[in-house]
């Protein structure tokens, strides 16, 4: 089961890499979300990618692991910085937090 946890997590990693440097405009479906509704999809992206990362069983800490995926989500958010159809918001990283944060939950209360 961890292996396909693995498969999960690394296959979001790679999706969210690709389609955070990619122009917005060049995903309609992205293009056309509100800005509380952004804030969703952060939250549940960073949501996915926690949870699965978590119950992949990597040899960190929770506390470590958890602080990886949020500096990924920190470096993105820098390279939107500079990327010229992107740009930098705090409240994407608090979404991203969100999402860290509600899978810890899930994970440490043995839900999911």
């Amino acid at each position: 089961m961890k292996k396909l946890y693995r498969l999960i997590f690394f296959t979001s990693i790679i999706i969210t890499g690709y389609l955070s440097i990619v122009s917005a405009s060049d995903i309609p479906a992205f293009a056309a979300l509100g800005f509380i509704s952004d804030k969703i999809v952060h939250s549940l992206v960073y949501f996915l990618i926690a949870l699965s990362g978590l119950y992949s069983g990597f040899r960190f800490s929770n506390f470590l692991f958890l602080t990886l995926v949020f500096s990924f989500g920190f470096l993105i958010e820098m390279i939107h910085y500079f990327h010229p159809y992107r740009y930098f918001e705090l409240a994407d990283l608090v979404a991203n937090l969100v999402g860290i944060l509600l899978a810890l939950f899930i994970f440490t209360k043995k839900i999911a």
